[in-house]
């Protein structure tokens, strides 16, 4: 047998091999069969290709490094809600839906006139809303994750078609600001249209609701101390600047695709241009206010430019003009987002910061989801909330797949459902569902067969049965620690 013969029975047995897995994969995950089954199926398989097979070898050890993936417990997008067997759902009644949302796309923060439109010669999009508030397409791809959320529920069982709920029912609260409260308004039209939802919101918009603002409302010396503590460790042993210096290449991206050295801030000689070498941000933790950053350093004066290029890339269909002609890959548009999350995790995802400013959604979401007649709690805020949030209730690191955004993409939902199983006793799952940027560029209409992505989130510290679920009683008490973390604080 020649050297090229050898390479194509090879080539096809690797082939049908990694059709087997994926296949028997698939069902090991979405339909309960067991890994037993699955090594048996796989055992068989491989004894049936002996004959004109001599890779044996090497394609069990490509099966075992699979097993232990998924004993590993690697989640899987659409492991959950949208695929769930009839089996669990005949075992396990959903009872309540806690979601927390962050609001669909909007138009930047800033507008042409500030330092982001002096900091490239290009133009931004013209945006279909004022600054800051929700956009045309944000609105209509709102509706449509509504509309998911629907049939997922009506397919539950929590709900009938056309359903028109009680005060009880169902609780649909936004932050006070436009793009929150018409997020509430657009999934709500989506969700229930002949329901008559009222989206429930503090004060005339636009203002910050203190059940959404991410202020600190206890600080001291020694909160101070430890919070620095904390954000120093993510950089390693250079702190703060080794923060920045992970994340120079995306920095190098981000001023090419911008063309800074064309800009009007460039050809000014703006020395404000020098913070982009600055790499020793600095942090500001006030009582009553958000964490935030002093202006001069890279991290805080890039960060408003990959957050409007993230929004950018959502809005206009035509990829090469979102990114001013250049010809971005995907990757290449999450290493420009990568600025932006790492911003989020900078100031709200140190575990006493984030104990801190969640405290007010922590006691909300806890509240709701002891409400003896709540079906359904909808509310509506900030990329700050979600992630926050997660910090505090100890939500295990994860990376979201088929998004730029890797932790709390634009209209990302953290859901907390809550099951009454065979025993009697109560139950919970946690996942994050996302339109994924495909979803969300070609505004694909979302149902039970084109679902949205939903990722499973783990609990560190908490195990799961065997389909899959938390005790609710565990998941109380990891509430109940969230809140006694805030008391802690000094």
């Amino acid at each position: 047998m020649t050297v090229r013969d050898r390479y194509a029975e090879r080539t096809v047995c690797f082939y049908d091999t990694f059709v087997f897995l994926n296949f028997y994969t698939l069902l090991a995950n979405h339909c309960q069969i067991s890994l037993v089954s699955l090594i048996v199926e796989f055992e068989e398989f491989l004894w049936k290709q002996q004959s004109s097979y001599q890779n044996l070898f090497i394609m069990k050890n490509l099966f075992s490094s699979v097993i232990a993936l998924m004993l590993l417990g690697v989640p899987g997008v659409i492991s959950a809600q949208a695929q769930r067997s009839k089996e669990f759902k005949d075992k396990y009644q959903l009872k309540e839906a806690v979601v927390l949302s962050r609001h669909n796309i909007r138009s930047p923060l800033s507008d042409s006139k500030s330092d982001l439109g002096r900091m490239t010669p290009h133009k931004w999009t013209e945006w279909s809303a004022g600054k800051s508030e929700l956009t045309s397409r944000g609105g209509v791809l709102e509706t449509m994750m509504g509309q998911y959320f629907r049939k997922w529920l009506v397919d539950a069982g929590m709900f009938p078609e056309n359903y028109v709920p009680t005060a009880d029912d169902i609780n649909v609260i936004a932050n006070s600001m436009q793009r929150c409260i018409a997020t509430a308004q657009y999934f709500s039209s989506g969700f229930m249209p002949v329901g008559g939802i009222k989206v429930n919101h503090r004060y005339t918009p636009s203002k910050m609701d203190p059940l959404f603002n991410p202020q600190l409302t206890k600080v001291s010396p020694e909160f101070v101390k430890e919070a620095m503590a904390q954000i120093n460790a993510m950089g390693g042993k250079k702190g703060i600047v080794g923060i920045n210096e992970a994340i120079a290449p995306d920095y190098a991206l981000m001023t090419e695709v911008l063309d800074v050295k064309d800009s009007p801030m460039a050809k000014s000689g703006d020395p404000k241009l020098k913070a982009l070498d600055n790499y020793n941000t600095e942090i500001v933790l006030e009582k009553w206010a958000e964490p935030s950053m002093k202006s001069g350093s890279a991290l805080k004066e890039l960060n408003s430019a990959s957050d409007a290029f993230i929004l950018q890339y959502y809005e206009e269909p035509d990829s090469m003009k979102a990114a001013f002609g250049h010809n971005l890959t995907r990757e290449d548009w999450a290493k420009l987002a990568h600025v932006k999350d790492t911003y989020q995790d900078v100031l709200f995802t140190a575990p006493i910061v984030a104990a801190n400013v969640a405290n007010p959604l922590i006691k909300y979401m806890y509240d709701e989801l002891r409400s003896p007649d709540r079906k359904f709690t909808f509310l509506v805020g900030h990329d700050s909330n979600l992630s926050s949030v997660a910090t505090a209730l100890g939500i295990e690191e994860y990376e979201l797949p088929e998004a730029i955004e890797k932790k709390t993409p634009i209209g990302s939902k953290i859901v907390i459902e809550k099951f009454v199983g065979p025993d009697g006793e109560e139950y919970a799952d946690i996942n994050i569902v996302y339109q994924s940027v495909d979803q969300l560029r070609d505004m694909e209409l979302l149902d039970l067969n084109n679902p949205p992505q939903i990722y499973p989130l783990s609990f560190k510290g908490l195990s799961k049965n065997a389909d899959g679920l938390y005790k609710m009683s565990d998941v109380e008490s990891r509430f109940e620690q969230a809140l006694k973390a805030y008391e802690a604080i000094p």
